[in-house]
């Protein structure tokens, strides 16, 4: 494993709280963390991607957590709530790619962030499980094109990052817990131990890593 003391690491959307663990957990390893939300890069807007790729300069890791999502029965969907999950998981990777590219130092890492929702669809869920599937395809191309900068994607299950707070969480926990191998839901720190593991293991390529308790099985 290569160390994260005195690299410059990247992670767009910040505003996760699984974003925030990785940057807590990196930091604590002496990375340099510059976390970024939509306020300061839009993946829709390459001249933002653009800018903050000149802004940053030479960085070892990047990771993308960004996500727009459009979830309805199909026959509901809006084009637009289409295309932003697109541009979020799919588009604006491919753009972050192109302006950082020539920019990662030798040992460098680019992580995309999949979903469960692409092994397990749902109704209602189309759009993020064809985004995260995506996600997954581009993370093998981008592995391949970008060669020797590594690429890789994880795949989260439910996490208890503060997207599921609110009436009926706890029900709802209970019920994926009993359905998963693991009998419990994800943390933000199962997650951050696992994305930092995918940008540190030097022979780790082309993979997305499935931290999800096993209920893509289920």
């Amino acid at each position: 494993m290569t160390t994260l003391r005195d690299k410059t690491m990247v992670i767009i959307g910040a505003g996760s709280g699984i974003a925030r663990r990785i940057a807590e957990d990196a930091t604590q390893q002496g990375a340099h963390v510059i976390s970024v939300g939509r306020p300061e890069v839009d993946l829709t807007d390459e001249g933002t991607i653009r800018a903050l790729a000149d802004r940053v300069g030479e960085l070892d890791y990047l990771v993308s957590l960004a996500a727009d999502h459009a979830n309805g029965p199909v026959t509901e969907l809006e084009r637009e709530a289409v295309h932003r999950a697109f541009d979020a998981k799919v588009i604006g990777p491919i753009l972050l790619a192109k302006h950082f590219a020539p920019r990662f130092r030798a040992g460098g890492a680019f992580l995309l962030f999949s979903g469960v929702a692409a092994w397990r669809p749902a109704p209602g869920r189309t759009v993020m499980a064809a985004t995260n599937a995506a996600a997954a395809a581009l993370a093998e191309a981008l592995a391949v094109e970008l060669a020797p900068v590594r690429v890789n994607a994880l795949s989260p299950g439910i996490i208890d990052s503060g997207v599921w707070d609110g009436p009926g969480k706890d029900s709802f926990f209970r019920t994926i817990a009993a359905s998963n191998p693991a009998r419990r839901v994800g943390t933000p720190s199962d997650i951050s131990s696992a994305a930092l593991l995918a940008l540190t293991n030097p022979f780790l390529t082309g993979t997305t890593l499935h931290v999800d308790g096993g209920a893509r099985l289920a």
